[in-house]
This record gives structure tokens, sequence and C-alpha cells, in this order.
């Protein structure tokens, strides 16, 4: 009886003890949970949870995380602290301030590289290609890219490329769509299919055919926007959480792992073909394509560094990633801009016309147009309006850099080694401090002095990134997004379809995550 009488005592005790320990440490989280909100408060930063850090936060505003993360930013006074889940070994600051940026992508470049947090979340996708290299590997690849890229040959090819798919192409297909009277198409779909066609055949010397009038439907392109894609939730994930499941081949990773499968067999099957290219006439002289450039240029003897076939598939894909996507979104956010202000729409076409009235022969048709290097040189507020689409809607919206070694940022931040630094480009437009009071307005006129296009601290605007690694493809960019754009709003009037939900996809490249379905108008005489 004694015996039983002390057992349930035991139990009644241990069972009181769980309830309480369990109460205390609700108590505890609650405590913490205000005591972490106070400080956001006092910091101006977001919330950081017990245990979790940032997360929650992130997760709760999933939908419009740039949104947020701009508000936080504007509240913080451009630069805020963040760590993520315990163990998760993800802390560092989020900064939209130019001193900062240049003092990371220019002053101290050397200590901070992508890192190895950032090369190991897109090493399956990226490998050692250039946008995921560091040092050495880097300097080499950015060099003899450079080099090839700047050359006469590649210039001229690559602009012949893309006014050859403009108007053989992209502008048959806008043809035939119009064709259809009052039917909607995806607008950003269909810059895709040009920008991977143009990148491919410039870069590689293949056309895989994505702009064809009927519209086939290209594994490699839907693979490789969902390896971009599901690569950014390793950066929202914790390792001890996407490893395993990259490991077991479960979840979004299982996704992944086949995504990227096409899109290395794609990158293979087309370097296979111009190695085989090599080996059977002896050289690729007659080929002006990048890729055909750097395999010549990896057999040549005693060569510093030659390219294997791994590296050249490595950097055929970072260079689809740039050419692919970044322009494609940039001129879909351009039109839908463009939309939405019709008077900036007047003022390109005024442009537009001018410089066309300024031919010596007689225009008799718009479908006959075709603009040179010379006149598009020379459009100047088409330009602008695309700085400032590109401002507003940064292809790239958030990059990060690690920090190597402890440092202090000129606005006084503290980082120490394995940190990680986000500077977010899509906030910076948003800040008065930086652009000021009307910089939320689409306002190409502030990229123009006396009549000339006026270029802006790369720091501030780091559309293009900035410093040692800015951009090698910026002028090829231009010139395309203009030869597109001219193109189509001297022939159609773009109307974004009424009721059309636009806003931007999670993702690495600011996609528009419903697409931009729109009509077109044919414009019967060009506009004076």
């Amino acid at each position: 009886m004694t015996r039983k009488l002390i057992f349930s005592s035991l139990q009644w005790l241990d069972s009181r003890l769980c309830w309480e320990v369990t109460i205390s440490m609700l108590g505890m989280f609650i405590l913490s949970c205000i005591l972490q909100r106070s400080l956001a408060n006092k910091l101006q930063g977001p919330m950081l949870w017990p245990v979790l850090g940032i997360t929650p936060s992130l997760f709760l505003h999933f939908n419009d995380v740039y949104d947020w993360v701009t508000e936080s930013l504007i509240k913080a006074g451009g630069t805020f602290h963040f760590r993520g889940v315990w163990m998760g070994g993800v802390f560092g600051i989020v900064t939209t301030n130019p001193s900062n940026i240049e003092y990371m992508l220019k002053s101290k470049f050397e200590n901070f590289p992508k890192g190895k947090y950032y090369r190991e979340r897109f090493s399956d996708f990226l490998g050692d290609g250039i946008f995921n290299a560091d040092d050495e590997l880097w300097k080499e690849q950015r060099r003899i890219a450079t080099s090839e890229m700047h050359s006469r040959q590649f210039v001229e090819r690559s602009f012949q490329t893309m006014k050859d798919l403009v108007h053989q192409k992209l502008l048959k297909l806008l043809e035939k769509l119009v064709e259809s009277e009052g039917t909607s198409f995806d607008l950003q779909e269909v810059l895709l299919r040009f920008t991977f066609d143009n990148i491919c055949t410039a870069a590689f010397g293949t056309d895989p055919g994505c702009l064809a009038l009927d519209l086939p439907e290209v594994p490699f392109a839907k693979a490789f926007e969902e390896a971009a894609e599901l690569t950014t939730f390793r950066f929202l994930l914790p390792p001890f959480v996407w490893k395993p499941m990259r490991y077991f081949g479960i979840g979004y990773e299982k996704r992944l792992k086949e995504a990227i499968k096409i899109v290395h067999d794609f990158a293979e099957k087309t370097l296979a073909s111009r190695r085989n290219d090599f080996i059977k006439f002896g050289s690729l002289n007659d080929h002006s394509d990048l890729l055909s450039r750097l395999i010549q240029d990896s057999e040549v003897p005693d060569k510093k560094m030659r390219f294997s076939d791994r590296l050249l598939r490595d950097l055929c894909i970072s260079f689809v990633l740039a050419g692919r996507d970044t322009s494609s979104v940039a001129l879909a956010w351009f039109f839908w801009l463009v939309h939405k202000n019709p008077e900036v729409e007047t003022k390109i076409l005024c442009e537009i016309n001018e410089i066309l009235g300024s031919r010596k022969s007689k225009i008799n048709e718009l479908r006959d147009v075709i603009f040179t290097l010379e006149e598009l040189k020379r459009m100047v507020y088409l330009e602008a309006a695309l700085s400032e689409s590109l401002r507003l809607y940064p292809s790239v919206p958030i990059d990060v850099k690690e920090v190597k070694g402890d440092d202090v940022f000129p606005d006084g931040s503290r980082v120490k080694n394995g940190a990680w630094v986000f500077y977010c480009a899509f906030s910076m437009a948003r800040m008065e401090s930086i652009w000021g009071k009307d910089c939320l307005e689409f306002k190409p006129e502030r990229w123009i002095k006396e009549g000339q296009f006026v270029s802006e601290n790369q720091y501030k605007y780091a559309v293009f990134n900035a410093g040692p690694r800015l951009c090698l493809g910026k002028k090829f960019a231009y010139m395309q997004m203009k030869m597109v754009a001219a193109s189509i709003l001297l022939r159609y009037q773009v109307k974004v379809v009424e009721g059309h939900k636009v806003e931007p996809k999670l993702t690495t490249t600011l996609y528009m995550k419903h697409g931009l379905l729109v009509t077109l108008n044919l414009r019967l005489v060009a506009n004076k």
C-alpha cells in the first residue's frame, strides 16, 4: 500500500513538473519574443525570433518579400542585421547603402567573395562557371570572356544575329498573334523564347528554335527556370534541412535534381557537337560564337588554363543565365511600365520617328524598318526609359556576398568572418535617401541632361553589378533591349489585359509571377 502511494505521488509530481516546465519554457519563449520585438523596434529591423531567427518572418511575408524587405530597410535607415535558424550558420546584414556597396564590391573586393555558402547552394546548377567562381578561377574566366566578348568579330556577329532573330522570327511571330484579333498572349514567355534563341545563337552557334511559329515546348527553357527558382529555397532553409532532402532526393530537391539534369544534358550536347566540329575540321576559325572561341583557345599549346568539358559546360550555363533571363525579364517590366505611362510611350515614338525621319530614303511600310546600330545608339530617351525600368524592377533584385575576414562598413555596421551581406537593388530604387522623393515614379527624364543620357554611379545603381564584377554583357543587353523595344513599339501598341495581376516572383531573377498577358494593336502609320 505504501509502495503504491509513493508511486502515485511520484507520477503526480512528474506530471506536475512536466507541466510546469512546459509552462515555464512557453513563458520564456513568449518573453524572449517580446524582448526581441522590442529590440527589433529599437534597432528598426525585422524581428529575430528565438531559435528560428528571421526565418518565420520570411515565410510570413513570402508573397511580398521584396516589399517587406524594402520597408524594413527604410525603417532601419538602409541596413539591418539578421540571423537564420540556430545552428544553421546564417547571419549577417542586409544593406542598400551605396557607400557600403562600393566598399564591398570595389574597395575591399577581395574580402567579399561569392563565398562558400553561395557557391555550395548553386554548385549543382552552375558548377564552377564564372557566376559561381571566386579567386583565380574567376579571374581567368573573366579575363578570357572579356577578351572574346569585346572582340570586333563577336560584337558584329552578335548584332547581326540579334537583328536577324528580331525580323525573321520575333516580328513574324507577333504578326501571326495579331492576326488572331483580340487574342491575348504571354509577352514575357515570348521574350524569354527570343532571348534564349539569341544567347544560344550568339554564344553557342545553336538556334534551339524557341521562337518557331507554333511555339514548341522547350524542355531546357522550362527546366532552366525551375532550376533557378528551386535553388532559391536553399537560401531560405538551413543546411541540415535541404542537404538531407538533396541526399535522399525528396521534396523540391527531387524536382531540382531533375531540372538540373535537363539543363546539363542540353549544355553537354551542345558542347559535344562543337567539339566534334573541331576534331572534324581541325579548327573553328569560321565560327564566331563564344563557345567556339573558348574551345579553340583551350587547345592552344602551353595555354595557362585549359578548359575542361565540365568547365565549358558550366560557362555555357552561366552565360545562358545571364543572356536568357535578365534581358527578357527586364523587357517585360519595361512594356508593363510603358503601358501604365502612355506619355512615356509617346516620347519614345517621337524619338524613333525623328531618327527615322533623318533617313535619306523614304519609308513606305513600318514592317520594312530595320534599325541600324548607329540609330539605336541615338535613341537616348529609349535608353533612359529602359534604365528607369531596370532601376524599379532590376532583373537581379537581391545579391549576396560572404565575409572573408572581420570588417566594418562605412556606415559603422560590423560583420564577422562567415557572415552574409545581402544588397538589394530592388529596395534601393524605393529609398528617398538614394533617389529622392520621386523615387517611386517611373521617370526616364532623371537619366537625361542637356539632351544626353547620363549614367549613374554604379554603386547607387547596382543593376549590372559593380566593381570588378561589373556585367560583361551590359552593352550587349542595352543593344538587344533597344532593338526589341523600338521594333515592337514602332509597329504595335502593347496593351496589358485588363485585370491581369502583375507581381514579382521570388526567385534569383525578377520574373513576373503570372507572366504578362497582352494584346497588340497594329499601328497603321508611323507616329509623328
